[in-house]
């Protein structure tokens, strides 16, 4: 399963913030969109995940349009989505196994030990065994994203979104939410999709890379390729998150 966007297009009033952009995210890889603040990276995502309509294009998974089709089509996409959002976006009044717990009660009619167990898996898959009755105000923001992303798996789903997974969080911690994030991706030969501003990241884990410029999609390629892009705003960007860094 793969997600194509074409000719995609999504304006606000009279800002225009995606101009026509057209990538193909690869399954069973990690697919990085950045770009500065501004440049149409959030827009890009909550268009791919149906929280945003877009003016013109379509959003394409395994071959169907997201945004045209039918309701009972629309559902079955969505069943197959996970999302972690930027800042975990847990449930604070929940304990982490009901925030994991959240979706699969939500989209399926499994008995309470079959719930039970899944959450337990998820949570031992993200090395949090245990932390079933704590509370997100109980456990650090890299626990929080954790959480976060045994409840986005929680529906074994084979579309993964990442919303800047490493914000707010000390490099120690972000390199092992990286891991995690590859880990998940090659296990479960999901198509992922992140978004993020840390060079570090991309370099580490950026399968395939999508780099954005003031709504336009400027440069596409791998890790090893986006060093000798040739591309002078993408290399701009490069420097000033390496300079941001030091």
């Amino acid at each position: 399963m793969s997600i194509e966007i074409k000719n995609l297009k999504k304006s606000f009033g009279e800002k225009e913030v995606l101009k026509g952009i057209n990538f193909h995210f690869e399954r069973g890889k990690i697919n990085m969109i950045i770009g500065a603040s501004g440049s149409g990276k959030s827009v890009m995502l909550k268009s791919v995940v149906g929280l945003i309509k877009p003016d013109e294009g379509q959003i394409l998974f395994d071959g169907q349009d997201f945004h045209s089709a039918d309701k009972k089509t629309v559902k079955e996409i969505r069943k197959n989505i996970g999302m972690l959002f930027q800042g975990s976006a847990l449930f604070d009044s929940l304990t982490v196994e009901e925030n994991v717990a959240f979706p699969i009660k939500m989209f399926t009619r499994k008995k309470n030990q079959e719930v039970k167990d899944r959450v337990n898996f998820c949570l031992e898959r993200v090395n949090l065994t245990g932390s079933n009755n704590l509370y997100p105000s109980e456990i650090s923001g890299g626990m929080q994203k954790r959480v976060g992303i045994a409840r986005a798996i929680a529906m074994n789903p084979q579309y993964l979104f990442v919303d800047e997974p490493n914000s707010g969080l000390d490099p120690l911690t972000a390199s092992v939410i990286d891991k995690l994030i590859q880990e998940l991706t090659d296990e479960f030969n999901m198509t992922t999709v992140v978004v993020s501003h840390d060079m570090n990241s991309v370099m580490n884990i950026g399968d395939k890379i999508m780099f954005l410029y003031h709504g336009f999609k400027e440069w596409e390629g791998t890790n090893k390729e986006i060093l000798y892009s040739g591309c002078d705003p993408l290399e701009k960007f490069i420097f000033v998150s390496d300079l941001i860094k030091r």
